[in-house]
């Protein structure tokens, strides 16, 4: 009788891991099928390595890139395949967030129920949320500069223009070699899969925590001489201040006064702001990861303190963090998460699939991003020059970051207020000096063209 019960209980045992087992199965079947079935060794769904069936389209339906038995085909302008690279993705899969690659599951058909064997003959028509010829105005606007541009609707959550540089032809792929500087980098995503120091953008952040946990800040007055010991560091200005108080520090960009305040928080405060403004974690993006800022605040003095607060140090920041804090500061607080997907057809054009908006968590209270939303619109009007956004009623920070390059790297951050065009934007360009002038002009530009489009 022992013996039996015993082995009932081994019995009963197994059968509960596998059944633990087959639900785990299920699980990850559910979650990642169609990575499984998109993996390129499928000789179902490939060809050498490259996807059979599939078309790559803008939100206004131009066909960026379609698949085959001899591969990819992209669209017939160089610019216009050049400008969406990043976007759209090679015909290698050198490029992991590019919808050639990221989206292969949908672009093969695959569903949960009849894995590869479609409901429907064919590949799938994705629609990305881009319009194509306001990548291709952002691309021209860089001129020749690495970086990133990236403008959204902070409302919707759809990502109207992303444009990474360097970039190259799809149709003609080079062979890039680590001592070519002009394409080094180029299979990277820089919006969504970099970070980097902020400069003076990040004075947002710091701005935000003095509104949250200083009493008297909105009072309080302080005298740059254009520079401030701390430590073993000098805090440098460009030049001498004077007598500032919190909105007038934001429009000049002093860093002794940032530096100051980010000292007299302390560490803890500004790791929980980092953390409230949704830097550390990332973004999903229709399945795409997007890099994770990263911070130090605690492992030196308070000079090094300083330089973090105002965006030096040991900050990094993902551009695509970046755009939807501004959003949310434009939008009370909270913004819509960031898609490149409007929809996915069959490949008569049926529609088959429903994408719909989310929110972000409270990334600052209202009552504060009200506040920014004013500096940051007095920042356009008394230092930018409101007549550089025709038109617009723009909010912005401009940011001049030092990493140790030769010139300095060119940051542009902001949002529109305007119900009919509630739009976020970054520019970030490498090596491209003053960022007010060098990556403001891009941002006009690009904003502009969004305007006349409708966005």
């Amino acid at each position: 009788m022992k013996k039996l019960t015993a082995r009932s209980l081994i019995c009963l045992f197994l059968a509960m891991l596998l059944a633990l087992g087959t639900a785990l199965f299920v699980f990850r079947w559910f979650r990642e099928g169609s990575s499984w079935v998109s993996f390129s060794a499928n000789d179902h769904l490939y060809s050498n390595g490259v996807l059979k069936s599939g078309t790559i389209l803008d939100r206004n339906s131009v066909i960026l890139a379609e698949a085959g038995e001899s591969g990819w085909s992209f669209h017939e302008n160089s610019t216009v395949r050049q400008a969406n690279l990043h976007a759209t993705g090679d015909g290698q899969g050198k490029i992991g967030t590019g919808a050639t690659n990221a989206f292969a599951g949908k672009l093969s058909g695959y569903n949960f129920l009849t894995g590869a064997r479609s409901l429907f003959d064919g590949g799938r028509r994705i629609y990305l949320t881009i319009d194509s010829g306001l990548n291709q105005t952002a691309h021209t606007a860089m001129a020749g500069h690495k970086g990133c541009v990236a403008v959204y609707n902070y409302k919707t959550g759809e990502i109207l223009c992303m444009v990474s540089a360097p970039a190259y032809d799809p149709a003609s792929p080079p062979e890039i070699s680590e001592e070519d500087e002009s394409l080094k980098g180029a299979y990277i995503n820089r919006f969504l899969s970099a970070s980097f120091i902020p400069g003076s953008t990040f004075k947002l952040v710091t701005c935000t925590a003095a509104l949250e946990t200083i009493e008297d800040i909105q009072t309080r007055s302080f005298h740059c001489t254009g520079s401030l010991p701390l430590d073993d560091f000098t805090i440098s200005c460009t030049a001498p201040h004077g007598e500032l108080e919190l909105g007038k520090a934001l429009t000049v960009s002093c860093n002794c006064f940032f530096a100051q305040l980010a000292v007299e928080m302390g560490p803890e405060v500004m790791e929980n702001y980092v953390s409230q403004a949704g830097f550390l974690e990332g973004y999903n993006i229709n399945g795409i990861p997007t890099k994770a800022s990263s911070f130090d605040f605690r492992s030196g003095n308070a000079g090094e303190l300083g330089w973090s607060g105002v965006g030096q140090g040991f900050d990094l920041v993902n551009p695509c963090a970046l755009m939807v804090y501004a959003g949310a500061i434009a939008n009370g607080g909270k913004a819509a998460e960031p898609q490149l997907i409007a929809h996915t057809n069959t490949k008569d054009d049926l529609r088959i699939s429903l994408y719909l908006p989310q929110k972000t968590k409270q990334l600052i209270s209202a009552d504060t991003a009200g506040q920014l939303q004013q500096m940051m619109k007095d920042n356009v009007t008394n230092n930018y020059g409101a007549e550089n956004f025709p038109g617009m009623r723009v909010g912005a920070k401009s940011g001049t970051a030092q990493d140790g390059g030769e010139n300095d790297n060119a940051w542009f951050l902001g949002f529109v207020e305007d119900e009919a065009h509630p739009l976020a934007f970054v520019v970030f360009l490498e090596g491209g000096g003053f960022g007010s002038s060098a990556a403001g002009s891009v941002a006009s530009q690009v904003l502009q063209a969004a305007i006349r489009a409708g966005y």
